[in-house]
């Protein structure tokens, strides 16, 4: 099976056999659109939902509503309608106390622009504490998602101790 992944700011669109999408996150979301009647669909995976006034044009990105609207379009050009596409819902958790409700606030956000845009919610995995992966085969039209029960940090990696050697010996490496 090959394997898509996104991070943060990307989405891909693919109808391949063989094919799937993955992406892990904490309180960001992840829209995995599908169309069945084409078989072709799509991730994405926003930081935030919607920018506050001022927000930078390179930032955009990070916004659901930039997202949503690539991800839309993307298949769209593959051949989706809209009255076709179906969505899953994922992530969203509250990972950080201080950070606030930004997980809450982005399902709110992907929640509001599927029911705007008429698009059926099939299925959401979102809130709690918890960091997911997630697992899209578009062209079957199914998804996974496992919690992940150790915290995602991003603290550099322990480094080994060195190899201590005698005085005149030579090490190869």
């Amino acid at each position: 099976m090959e394997r898509i992944t996104i991070v943060q700011g990307e989405h891909a669109v693919c109808g391949d056999p063989g094919r799937s999408i993955h992406t892990l996150l904490g309180s960001c979301v992840a829209v995995c659109l599908l169309d069945p009647v084409r078989r072709v669909g799509g991730m994405n995976h926003f930081l935030l939902g919607e920018p506050e006034a001022g927000a930078r044009l390179q930032d955009l990105s990070r916004y659901g509503v930039h997202a949503m609207e690539l991800l839309v379009n993307a298949l769209m050009r593959r051949g989706s309608e809209r009255q076709h596409l179906r969505a899953h819902l994922y992530g969203g958790a509250t990972m950080i106390e201080s950070l606030g409700d930004i997980g809450r606030h982005n399902i709110l956000f992907a929640r509001r622009f599927c029911r705007t845009e008429g698009i059926e919610v099939r299925h959401e995995d979102t809130g709690g504490r918890l960091a997911r992966r997630v697992e899209f085969l578009p062209y079957e039209g199914r998804s996974r998602c496992r919690l992940v029960r150790d915290p995602v940090t991003d603290a550099p990696p322990t480094a080994l101790p060195l190899p201590t050697t005698t005085a005149g010996e030579l090490e190869l490496f």
